[in-house]
Order: C-alpha cells, then sequence, then structure tokens
C-alpha cells in the first residue's frame, strides 16, 4: 500500500493506493495546534473502514507521502526560528533593498521589512570578485567573534551569502566550518549550496528563508516519522516538494525550502493526468479550492510552467524565495473564507478564513462570521445532513441568522439573496485570479479546460467556467483530494544548478560541456542513489538564457546532453527565440543570445501514472446519500426544485441536466440551469457549462 496526505487550513487528506491500484480517499478536519494528529486521525478513519486496527493498516505501507503548509504557516504566521544573516561587509541592505520594485511604483506604499532584521544582519570582512578571485581574504577572528554574538543573541539559525560566492565559494565554506565549531547545534545555510543563481537578492532571500525553516521542519517531520513508526508505518517518508516532486523527508528537512509550495504543486500534475485520460486535453487551468485557499496554476501544451518568482505574499509587498516551484497563484477565496462589508456597503469574501477551528457558523464550533460554506449551504446546495458522509450534521439555521444579520441587512437583502451575493463575490475573485495567471502567460481560458480539484471546487465551476467561456469542466473522481492524488502520481525528482555564462556570438562549448557533464554526474548520483530501485529514471538539461538587452532569463529545454557542433547551439537559440514568442508573443531572432546558468533535473519513478487509480471508484465511503429532488436557489432563477444524484449512483454515460446537485461524502458538485453533466467511464464528472449547444 502507498500513502499520500495533504495537509490544509481546514481539511486533511488521506488517500491509500491498495495493491490492487484501487483508491481509497478520506478527509478529517486538520488540527491546527498538532498537524501530525489530523494525519493519524484521518488513518483511524481509513483503518476504521477497513475493519483494521491502525497499526496493522500502516503496516501494509510501503510509502507514506505528505504534502504540508507547515513551512508556510510558519513564515506567514511569524513562528520561524530567529535567524541571523551574515553577508559581505559593506553590502548589509541586500534583503532591505531587494531588487528595487514598488508595486504599480505606488511611492506612498510603504516597503516591506527585511526577511532577517538589520539588528540580525552581520558583515563579514571578506570580498571575492566576479572573476572568483580573492581581493580581501576573510577575517576568520571576526567570524570567530561574530559567532560568539550570535551565540549571546539566541539566534536559531544562520544564512550566509558572500558576495559571489557562486564564482568561489571558498570563503562561504569556511565560514560554514566555523559557525559549525563555534556554534554547534545551529543550522547553517550556505547560499552557494542551495541556490547558485546570479542575482544577489534572490540568493540571500532563499538562504534566509531556508535557515529560518530549518529547526521548524527539522522538528516537525521528525515528529511525523516518529509517531507514523510508533502507530506501525515501516516504510519510506517522502514529502512533496515546490517543483512538482517529491524528496526523502530527511533531505526536505536539510533543504526546507523546498516545501514551501508543497501542497498547491500537486494538484497541476494530478490534473494534467485525469484531463490527459478524460479528453485528450493538454491546456488545462486547475483550480484547487480548499477551505482556506484557492489554488491556481497552468498546465501548456501538457508541460506545467514553472517560476523562480514565488512570494510568500503579496506580490512586491512580501518576500521572493528566489528558488524554482510551479507556477501557483493562491488567494483567500474558499470553502471557509469569510464574507464582510466594509464601511461604504461593499459585499468582500476572503483573505480571512474561518479554517478548521473555529470553522463556518454551520459546523456550531464556535465560528460567528459567515462563510462560503455558509452561503452554499442555506442556498440547497449542500445538505446539512450529508457533510462529510454525515460524519458532520450542519446547523443550517445558524448560516441563514448570520448571512441575514451580517451580510443581508446590512445590504437589504433576503437570507438567499446575500448568500447568492457571497457566492458571486467568491466566483469573482476566482476569475480574476484565473485570468491574471492565464492572460498574462498568452493562454486564452476559453481554449483550456477547467480542472476542478478540492473539496470545494463543485459548488461554482459552473460559475466560473461560464465567467472565463470554458467549454468543458473536468471534476476527476478524486477531485476532492486532488493535490494527495498528484503527489501519488508524481516522481522522486530533484534539481542541480550551476552558473557560466556564455553568449551564442562566442560560444564556449567546452566550457558548456564540462558544466553539463558535472550536472549529469551529480542527476546520476541521485538515480543512483535515493533513486534506487526505481522502475524508469531520467536526467533533463536546461539553460536559462535571454537576449542581452533584456535582464530575466527564460529555462530551454536542451536537445542534446553536450554541445558537439555550432548546430547545437543554433538549435538552443532557435528554441529561446519560439520559448520566448510564446511567452511574450514576440522574439527577435536576429539578436544573439546570453546563456546564464545551467539546470540538471533527475526524476525516478516508482510506479506507472497509468496504473494509479486503475480501478475506478474509491471504496470503503460511508454511507449513500438518497437520489431525489430538494429546493435550491441559483441566481436568475430563485428557489427551484433540483434533481439530487449521489455520485456512486450515476452511472458510466449517464447524463443529467442542470439544476442539479451530484453529492458524495466528500464533495457536493452543482450544475446549474442549463449545464450538462456526465459520468466518464473512469468516473470522473464531465461538465458542459451551457448543456449540449455549447458555449453562446
Amino acid at each position: 500500500m502507498r500513502f499520500s496526505a495533504d495537509t490544509g487550513g481546514t481539511f486533511t487528506d488521506l488517500v491509500i493506493e491498495d495493491d490492487d491500484g484501487r483508491l481509497l480517499f478520506f478527509k478529517s478536519p486538520t488540527t491546527p495546534d498538532d498537524p501530525v494528529q489530523g494525519i493519524l486521525d484521518a488513518c483511524g478513519q481509513a483503518a476504521a473502514s477497513l475493519n483494521l486496527d491502525v497499526r496493522a493498516l500502516l503496516g501494509r505501507g510501503e510509502f507514506f507521502v505528505h504534502a504540508t503548509t507547515r513551512a508556510i504557516n510558519a513564515i506567514l504566521t511569524g513562528t520561524t526560528a530567529r535567524t541571523a544573516f551574515l553577508t559581505t561587509a559593506g553590502h548589509p541592505d541586500i534583503l532591505l533593498l531587494r531588487e528595487g520594485g514598488r508595486q504599480k511604483f505606488n511611492l506612498v506604499q510603504e516597503f516591506p521589512e527585511p526577511y532577517v532584521p538589520r539588528s540580525l544582519t552581520f558583515e563579514l570582512a571578506e570580498r571575492i570578485d566576479s572573476g572568483g578571485n580573492v581581493v580581501r581574504p576573510l577575517d576568520e577572528a571576526a567570524v570567530v567573534a561574530t559567532a560568539a554574538r550570535l551565540r549571546d543573541l539566541g539566534v536559531e539559525a544562520v544564512a550566509v551569502c558572500l558576495l559571489w560566492s557562486i564564482a568561489n565559494p571558498a570563503h562561504e565554506l569556511r565560514v560554514g566550518e566555523l559557525l559549525a565549531e563555534h556554534l554547534p547545534g545551529v543550522p547553517v545555510t550556505l547560499s552557494h549550496r542551495l541556490n547558485p543563481t546570479l542575482r544577489e537578492y534572490r540568493r540571500a532571500s532563499s538562504a534566509a528563508i531556508d535557515a529560518s525553516l530549518k529547526p521548524v521542519m527539522t522538528g516537525y517531520l521528525g515528529s511525523l516519522q516518529r509517531r507514523l513508526r510508533e502507530a506501525g508505518f515501516g516504510g519510506r517518508l517522502l514529502l512533496v516538494t515546490s517543483n512538482g516532486g517529491v524528496l526523502d523527508a530527511a533531505a526536505v528537512a536539510e533543504a526546507p525550502i523546498h516545501a514551501i509550495r508543497s501542497g498547491p504543486a500537486m494538484a497541476p500534475v494530478a490534473g494534467r493526468h485525469y484531463a490527459g485520460r478524460e479528453a485528450g486535453a493538454d491546456t488545462l487551468v486547475v483550480a484547487d479550492t480548499g477551505g482556506t485557499s484557492y489554488d491556481v496554476s497552468l498546465v501548456r501544451r501538457g508541460r506545467i510552467p514553472w517560476t523562480r518568482e514565488t512570494w510568500l505574499g503579496a506580490e512586491f509587498d512580501s518576500h521572493m524565495t528566489g528558488f524554482p516551484s510551479i507556477d501557483v497563484r493562491s488567494i483567500g477565496a474558499g470553502g471557509g473564507s469569510i464574507a464582510w462589508t466594509d464601511d461604504g456597503g461593499l459585499l468582500h469574501v476572503g483573505p480571512r478564513s474561518a479554517g478548521a477551528v473555529p470553522g463556518p457558523v454551520c459546523y456550531g464550533r464556535g465560528g460567528t462570521e459567515p462563510t462560503v460554506t455558509d452561503a452554499s449551504l442555506v442556498l440547497g446546495h449542500i445538505d446539512p445532513a450529508f457533510f462529510l458522509g454525515g460524519a458532520m450534521p450542519l446547523d443550517v439555521g445558524a448560516a441563514r441568522a448570520a448571512l441575514a444579520a451580517q451580510v443581508g441587512r446590512r445590504l437589504g437583502l433576503t437570507a438567499h439573496e446575500a448568500a447568492s451575493a457571497v457566492i458571486r463575490v467568491v466566483t469573482e475573485n476566482m476569475v480574476q485570479l484565473i485570468e491574471e495567471i492565464s492572460l498574462n502567460q498568452g493562454v486564452d481560458p476559453r481554449e483550456a479546460v477547467l480542472v476542478g480539484g478540492g473539496g470545494a471546487a463543485g459548488l461554482n465551476a459552473v460559475a466560473i467556467a461560464r465567467r472565463l467561456g470554458c467549454g468543458l469542466v473536468i471534476i476527476p473522481e478524486v477531485g476532492p483530494v486532488l493535490s494527495a492524488v498528484g503527489a501519488l502520481l508524481s516522481d522522486l525528482t530533484t534539481d542541480f544548478d550551476a552558473m557560466f555564462m556564455t553568449t551564442s556570438g562566442r560560444f564556449d562549448r567546452d566550457g558548456a560541456n564540462r558544466v553539463l557533464a558535472g550536472l549529469e554526474e551529480r542527476c546520476r548520483g541521485f538515480i543512483d542513489g535515493p533513486g534506487a530501485g526505481s522502475i524508469a529514471s531520467a536526467v533533463e538539461l536546461s539553460a536559462q538564457v535571454r537576449y542581452p538587452s533584456e535582464i530575466w532569463e527564460l529555462e530551454v529545454p536542451l536537445r542534446m546532453a553536450r554541445f558537439a557542433s555550432e548546430a547545437d547551439v543554433d538549435d538552443l537559440r532557435r528554441d529561446f527565440d519560439a520559448t520566448h514568442q510564446e511567452v511574450f508573443g514576440t522574439s527577435d531572432p536576429g539578436s544573439p543570445i546570453v546563456v546564464i546558468g545551467w539546470r540538471g533535473r533527475a526524476r525516478c519513478r516508482y510506479r506507472e501514472a497509468s496504473a494509479v487509480g486503475s480501478v475506478p471508484g474509491a471504496v470503503a465511503r460511508p454511507a449513500c446519500g438518497h437520489d431525489g429532488e430538494r429546493p435550491a436557489w441559483f441566481a436568475g432563477f430563485g428557489l427551484v426544485d433540483a434533481l439530487v444524484r449521489h455520485l456512486d449512483d450515476l452511472g458510466p454515460g449517464e447524463r443529467v441536466a442542470g439544476p442539479a446537485i451530484i453529492e458524495s461524502p466528500v464533495t457536493t458538485v452543482v450544475v446549474d440551469p442549463g449545464a450538462l453533466v456526465e459520468r466518464s467511464p473512469s468516473g470522473s464528472l464531465l461538465i458542459w457549462p451551457w448543456g449540449e449547444a455549447g458555449r453562446p
């Protein structure tokens, strides 16, 4: 058996793949104070449904893959380690000045505080130039004195970023040795090892973020591994990383920056798999709607875009990781997002969330502010007696009262109208996010398939598709746990980077080939080490390229492992022009190109993706609901009788016209009037937002 657990802000999803390739999935409320307990609770649910005890269930496990928000939550809540930043004398403001950007050139907006405060920033006497030459030797005595100062200040982690350490790392390496000797037990991140990129701020920022997370993530992952083993699991613990792969938990503990986008990175992996299987589609918008956030990503011609410009919060108003990750955009617009009105009487939804504790008003756990879930319940879209298969009855009266008092009365709306307004506002927020990520990358959402994931995806997927002009919505049977399933589909993956600059006019083939050989050797070492026993492996090489007049590079996959002739250089330049045209809508074939850096990616596959979930249908679900009708409110139609069908009772190929509601114990899919839904042979729901007539 293989296990996958995705800990979100509201629910913890558990997916089990049995020996026959069948998927079983479960949801349990997240326990914010102790996320590991939420995972164990979900394991307890699974064991009970299979008539096993937890030890017997976990004892069958070969892998346990975990996606977590622990790293990003520690950053956002300010609970990371007390971290010091060491840099070259004369350059203490790297983290303050960053790259000089202000959102929309708003000179009134306050500049964010540096990730590490100046009071914990220390300058070291040393200097290496861009050619790797030592201009000023490292003052080792000063480093020892600084270590003593850090100890007195109670520093828990240290980030080191010296100028041009990517050209010659000798000084950074020596600083690391001295800190290990004079500050034992305090984790240290060296920037050239973690992120050998040209740009100083990105290298410094990634080092500071990584160092600050080491004590937090080491403790969390250590606790997870220990408690799983105590519960009976004896297999391999893997963690989802931001680049769409998985790594051993111990490797992530050594470089926890890999886990910042751990959960959201998996939805596009699973979305690509199911959209290809159901419709042969390769251009997708993958939307993962949880209880706390709404995460959107693209799949473009079968490829998942990545970015080095991952922000910890709002763009330009937070801190950049400077580390490659799948390009996922997020807003606070999930099922638990709170609806509120401002002093001017304008309705807002999010970004604040009720989370798992206290949760929406209808949970009856102390929540007092109405949420998207409360609105859907009042509209009749959610069955109060069948939430989580009946395990958590909902209080529709309390939800209606909260909406009426806090939204309806302030806006002069009935409870139904207020609830409908909440859904319209959150839908518009989601549409704007999708348009931002798609149109900015040259993808017309009208030509894309919308894939819905997350427990709340079906509540307004049709409304979103209609606003975007999408012709097809796919909600996989595993949609409610899409990210957790994506973790099972992912390969063991790692990246290695190297800096070496050359131009197309004077291309240094020997130098480039030396770098590529070194990257390939490191990739092969990973495949032979952590990747040993995989059924397939691959090494992918790429170059980071730009035009001479540009600032930013684009990553271009290499067709060849080595540059054997000028023809190979010409191929690189043509591929870059094509990539530039695709991303920016323009290219300059007459211009030379500049290669700044190189990357090697090692992938190791332990299971064919086609075998995951090869047997349709989950098992051991709670008791089914009842087919029939119930009153439900739809904008423009008011209160109508909607057909209610249970997902398991909807046969392959069977079609249902809206207004209808398709229910399962872990999700609800709302089919608006005029839309058409069909259950595919493999279990997914295919929805045509405008019915058989197609897009108007």
